[in-house]
Order: C-alpha cells, then structure tokens, then sequence
C-alpha cells in the first residue's frame, strides 16, 4: 500500500490518528495484547471526535499518559485513508489504563519488530524532517 504526506488539514474527513511519542528522550511505544510487535499509540477518530480529541484519547488509553504536550505535525493517506499524525512528549505517565494494550516500553530508535514496518519508518523520518526544517 502507498502512503503521502501532506500538510496539516489537507482533509475534512480523517479516519484515525497516529502519535509519535518520547518520554524521558525516548520513544513510547505500545505493545497489543495480540501481538509480539511494537507500535506508536494512535486509532480511529470516532463520531463526534476531532482528531486531537482522538489523538489525546488513544493516547491515554495505549499509554497511560497522564501529563503531556502534544501537537499535530502533518497529514498522511494510507491505503485510501487519511489520518493526522501528532507528536507527544509525555511528561508523566500514570498506569496502564484496562485496554488492548498489554505493556508499554521505552526505546533509543523503532524496533525491527514493529507492528507496521511499511509505514512507521517514514512516519519518524517526516517527523525528523519537519523537526530539522523548523530549527533553521
């Protein structure tokens, strides 16, 4: 499946949300109950929900995070669907709220075991650009 960047509300209707998320300078990631695999926390914008009201959901709901600074950094389509992909610094993380999730760990880079190998590495490398551009 093909993915694309795009900038910040270049769609009207986003199916999910993706968050990009560090905590004591390194990466947060989730593991599912069903899987082996790691993943950045994010899901499905439900009815009624803007995408930040859904990004600072799944990332409680997947990560525990209870304090933090988030904001959206671009757009992406995936597979004919468009989400919004955050960034989150969690600045204090509570327990693991009841979930699909089983665990959460902290990492120096994306594991090889990640649950979605085609697109998480482009995702972190748009985040670095857009970081790299910003501090010019």
């Amino acid at each position: 499946m093909e993915s694309a960047f795009y900038p910040l509300e270049s769609f009207k209707n986003y199916k999910y949300v993706v968050i990009l998320s560090r905590y004591q300078g390194k990466l947060l990631l989730s593991r599912h109950k069903q899987r082996d695999t790691w993943e950045a926390q994010g899901g499905h914008v439900e009815a009624g929900e803007t995408p930040l009201q859904a990004a600072r959901r799944e990332l409680f709901e997947e990560s525990g995070a209870v304090r933090y600074e988030i904001r959206p950094l671009f757009d992406y389509t995936f597979g004919g669907s468009c989400g919004v992909v955050f960034e989150a610094e969690i600045l204090e993380l509570g327990p693991l709220p009841e979930s699909e999730m089983a665990e959460v760990r902290l990492f120096d880079r994306l594991p090889e075991n990640n649950t979605y190998p085609a697109i998480y590495p482009f995702l972190f490398q748009e985040q670095e650009r857009i970081r790299a551009s910003q501090a010019l």
